[in-house]
């Protein structure tokens, strides 16, 4: 098995882990959601169904520019927005999810360049 091929799969896997959790814990993640942005529960349904698609195009190897562009700026915009908000309000265990977040934005924009080229 090609090392690309086992990237892909070790890299969308916890995508659709944390996908799941979006919808089984739906109403506990609308808690999360920036107090400025209206139907919470709406935005972590479409936050789980924009991580199983991303998953799938990138196992499926097709359009991996779009999905990792529009994961990695996702990601991005949930690390500044929510966990970076919580870690300086003083939610220490907020870090993990910060850095989590910056991590996997920063795969999506490597794999969205790698599709390019």
């Amino acid at each position: 098995m090609p090392f690309t091929l086992i990237g892909r799969i070790l890299f969308a896997a916890p995508l659709v882990v944390f996908a799941l959790g979006h919808f089984t814990q739906a109403n506990t993640m609308a808690g999360m959601v920036p107090h400025w942005l209206p139907g919470k529960v709406f935005w972590v349904y479409l936050t789980g169904v924009a991580l199983v698609a991303a998953a799938v195009a990138i196992l499926a190897h097709k359009k991996v520019f779009e999905a990792g562009l529009g994961l990695g700026v996702m990601l991005l915009i949930f690390a500044l927005t929510i966990h970076l908000p919580m870690l300086l309000a003083g939610n220490q265990a907020a870090m993990g999810s910060l850095m989590k977040d910056i991590a996997l934005s920063g795969a999506a924009f490597y794999i969205a360049g790698k599709a390019r080229s």
